[in-house]
């Protein structure tokens, strides 16, 4: 065995060592703080009041909570799609726009990004009331002779949280649209593609890992979404989050709650999951 050969065997169990105390932080962050009340709130899901699967049972068996996970699973779907819509042509427009404009833009996304959730919100309350802007701009423009409901209801929870939601799709698509080659659309068109055709089968299939990973960040988010949807959407139309907190915090059912919880948890489990079957860890990161 040559001299390097031997070097590099002696070395291997030492650089694990030092990749190992790397981590070792965050695999104690992530024990602690993520899978120490995980397992907690499962085993509560389980025992309370007694031990069994009553709690889940009530929770598929009752119309009402089937109502609330439709509600859910419904509103994220539709911010979700509405995110990646209109997300794309403004992440489009960042990666090929001047750098100085790009910066501009940029800049406003994230100050979006950190202005305070509940202003936002509120901001939002205030736009779409039927006294609000957006209603008054209708109505002077002749559209419409009655004010709109766009509060207290669905309508109103998938427009804020849309709003919301675009600078995380953004982000990532931009990232991966500035990863591609301009050459390789160039290539397309001289082969004879028109435009629509360069986007379909060159543009869109190599910015599809960036759509996943936004698309599954969004629709995990809205899933899990509290402060919005409580206060656009009314307790007419609760939302999985309201209904985790009404268990815990006003009927002290932290089985029930739990319950909800980890139903929610191993939904976005299986969501990862498919995520990384089809695009991999690499292109998802």
């Amino acid at each position: 065995m040559t001299t390097s050969a031997t070097v590099a065997l002696r070395r291997g169990p030492a650089r694990r060592g030092n990749a190992l105390a790397y981590v070792a932080p965050a695999l104690i962050l992530i024990v602690l703080f993520f899978l120490t009340p995980v397992t907690g709130l499962m085993l509560r899901s389980l025992t309370e009041p007694q031990f069994g699967l009553q709690n889940y049972a009530e929770l598929i068996g009752s119309g009402t909570y089937v109502r609330i996970f439709a509600n859910t699973f419904l509103v994220a779907g539709v911010v979700t799609l509405l995110s990646v819509v209109i997300a794309y042509p403004v992440a489009w427009a960042l990666a090929v726009m001047p750098e100085r404009w790009s910066r501009l833009v940029f800049a406003i996304i994230i100050l979006s990004m950190w202005t305070n959730l509940l202003a936002r919100t509120y901001a939002w309350m205030v736009l779409l009331q039927r006294t609000g802007v957006i209603n008054k701009t209708l109505k002077a423009l002749g559209l419409i002779e009655q004010p709109l409901a766009l509060v207290n209801n669905l309508v109103g929870v998938t427009i804020g949280m849309t709003y919301i939601m675009l600078p995380f799709v953004i982000l990532p698509l931009v990232g991966v649209i500035r990863s591609i080659d301009p050459a390789i659309l160039r290539a397309g068109a001289l082969c004879g593609a028109n435009s629509w055709q360069c986007f379909t089968r060159i543009l869109l299939p190599l910015s599809l890992p960036g759509i996943a990973a936004g698309a599954l960040m969004v629709f995990v988010m809205a899933l899990g979404y509290y402060v919005t949807p409580a206060l656009l959407g009314g307790t007419a139309n609760m939302m999985l989050a309201e209904m985790v907190a009404q268990f815990v915090q006003s009927l002290v059912n932290w089985g029930m709650g739990g319950a909800a919880a980890f139903v929610l948890l191993v939904v976005t489990l299986i969501l990862y999951g498919v995520q990384l079957r089809f695009f991999g860890a690499g292109r998802t990161s």
